[in-house]
C-alpha cells in the first residue's frame, strides 16, 4: 500500500509540475563526462551528428546533460571507427559505448514506477518471450475450457465469437491506457530535467518543425557521412536505417489499423472482421509485412553487431522489445491467413498475448529510447538557435 501510495504521490507531482530530483552521478555518467572532456578537445567528429555540436556548448557536463547528450546518441559507430583515442589507446575514448550504458539507465532513472524498469533492464528477452507466452496461455486455457482449442469458427471465422468485443476492449484497454500514461509520466520527467541545461526556452515553431523532420527521416543513422552505421565491421551500411524505418512505420501503419476499425465500430457500426479492399484490412497487412521484416532484420544486425558498439547489458532489454514486435507482427498475419480454419483460436490466443505482453511493456523497453530520443533532439533543435554560452568572447 506504502508503494501505491509513492506511485500516485509521484504521478500528481508530475502532473502538477514540482520538482523531481536529478538522480545522482554514477561510474556511467562519469565516464561519459570523462570522454567528452577529452572529445571536447579533439572535436574530430564535430560534424557526424548532433551530439557533437550540442557536446561543444558545454564546458562541464553534469548529470542532467550527460543524460539529455546520451539520447541524442543513435549509437551509428561512425565517432568510435574515426576516433584516434579509441581503444587500445589509454584514453580509451568509446562515447558510443559509454552513451549506451548511460541511455539505458536513464530509462529506469526516469520511468514510472522506477521498479519496473530496472526489472526490465535486467531480463527484458525472458521477460518479454515469457510474458507473451504466459498470457497467450492463459487465453488459451479459456478457449480450451470453453469448447476447444481446434476447431472451426462458423459466419465467417469472426473472433469475437471466442472473444466478445466487450471483453477485449475490458482486457487490452486498461493496459494501454498504463503504458500511455507510464510512457507520458517518463518523458516528462526527462524533460524537465533536460529543458533548464538546454536553454530553458519554450519549443518555437521552426524547432519544433526542424525536429519532427530529424526523426521522421532518421536523419542521424547516416553516420554523419550519408553512407549509414558500423555494424560487424568498419564498413558503413544502410541497413540499419532501413529496418528501423521499415518498423517504425510499421508499427504506425498498425496502429492506424487499430484506430480506424475503431471508428469503423463505434462511429460507423461496422465490426470485425475486415476483408480486403477494407481500409483498416490495407493498413494491417501493409504494417504487419513491414514490421515484421523491420524486427527480423533489426534482431539479424544486434546479433552481428561488433560488441564495442554498444553494452552487453543492455542486449536483453533490446532483443526483448524486437522479439516482441516481430512475434506481435507474425501472430497477426497468421490470425488472418487462419481465419475461417480450425488454427484460428490458438493463433488469436497467441497474437493477443504477445499483443498485451508488447503493451504491458512499452514504457520499459526499447519503445521508450524512440520517445526519449525525440524529446532530445527536440531540445537539442532549440538550443543550437541559442547563443552558444561556451563560446569565444563570452557569447
Amino acid at each position: 500500500m506504502q508503494a501505491l501510495d509513492a506511485m500516485v504521490k509521484e504521478a500528481r507531482q508530475l502532473a502538477l509540475g514540482e520538482v523531481v530530483p536529478v538522480p545522482a552521478a554514477t561510474a556511467a555518467e562519469d565516464e561519459v563526462a570523462r570522454q567528452l572532456q577529452i572529445c571536447n578537445a579533439c572535436r574530430y567528429c564535430e560534424g557526424f551528428c548532433a551530439v557533437f555540436p550540442a557536446m561543444t556548448r558545454r564546458l562541464a557536463f553534469p548529470v542532467a546533460d550527460v543524460h539529455y547528450l546520451a539520447n541524442l546518441c543513435h549509437n551509428c559507430g561512425a565517432c568510435l571507427h574515426a576516433c584516434q583515442y579509441a581503444p587500445p589507446h589509454a584514453f580509451a575514448v568509446n562515447v558510443p559505448q559509454a552513451m549506451a550504458r548511460v541511455r539505458a539507465r536513464t530509462y529506469q532513472d526516469y520511468a514510472w514506477p522506477p521498479a519496473l524498469g530496472r526489472l526490465y533492464e535486467r531480463n527484458g528477452l525472458t521477460l518479454s518471450v515469457a510474458l507473451a507466452l504466459g498470457l497467450g496461455l492463459f487465453l488459451a486455457l479459456a478457449l480450451a475450457l470453453k469448447g476447444g482449442l481446434w476447431r472451426t469458427i462458423p459466419a465467417g471465422g469472426n473472433f469475437y465469437d471466442l472473444f466478445p468485443h466487450n471483453l477485449m476492449v475490458g482486457l487490452f484497454a486498461p493496459v494501454f491506457l498504463f503504458a500511455v500514461l507510464a510512457l507520458a509520466l517518463g518523458v516528462r520527467r526527462f524533460w524537465r530535467a533536460v529543458t533548464p541545461v538546454t536553454g530553458a526556452v519554450a519549443v518555437s515553431g521552426p524547432a519544433g518543425a526542424e525536429a519532427a523532420g530529424d526523426i521522421a527521416r532518421l536523419r542521424y543513422l547516416d553516420g554523419g557521412h550519408g553512407e549509414g552505421c558500423h555494424e560487424a565491421d568498419d564498413g558503413p551500411t544502410l541497413a540499419r536505417r532501413r529496418f528501423h524505418h521499415l518498423t517504425f512505420y510499421g508499427f504506425l501503419l498498425c496502429f492506424a489499423a487499430t484506430s480506424v476499425a475503431t471508428l469503423y465500430h463505434y462511429a460507423l457500426g461496422l465490426p470485425a472482421p475486415y476483408d480486403l479492399p477494407s481500409l483498416p484490412k490495407l493498413l494491417g497487412v501493409v504494417g504487419g509485412v513491414m514490421l515484421m521484416a523491420g524486427s527480423a532484420g533489426l534482431g539479424w544486425l544486434h546479433l552481428r553487431r561488433h560488441p564495442m558498439h554498444g553494452d552487453a547489458a543492455q542486449r536483453p532489454m533490446d532483443r526483448g522489445f524486437i522479439a516482441l514486435l516481430f512475434l506481435t507482427s507474425a501472430s497477426g498475419l497468421a490470425l488472418w491467413l487462419a481465419r475461417g480454419s480450425a488454427a484460428m483460436p490458438l493463433t488469436l490466443c497467441l497474437h493477443l498475448g504477445a499483443v498485451m505482453a508488447l503493451f504491458a511493456t512499452l514504457p520499459y523497453g526499447k519503445f521508450a529510447h524512440g520517445i526519449f530520443r525525440s524529446a532530445a533532439l527536440l531540445r537539442f533543435a532549440v538550443e543550437k538557435r541559442l547563443p552558444n554560452p561556451a563560446a569565444a568572447g563570452g557569447e
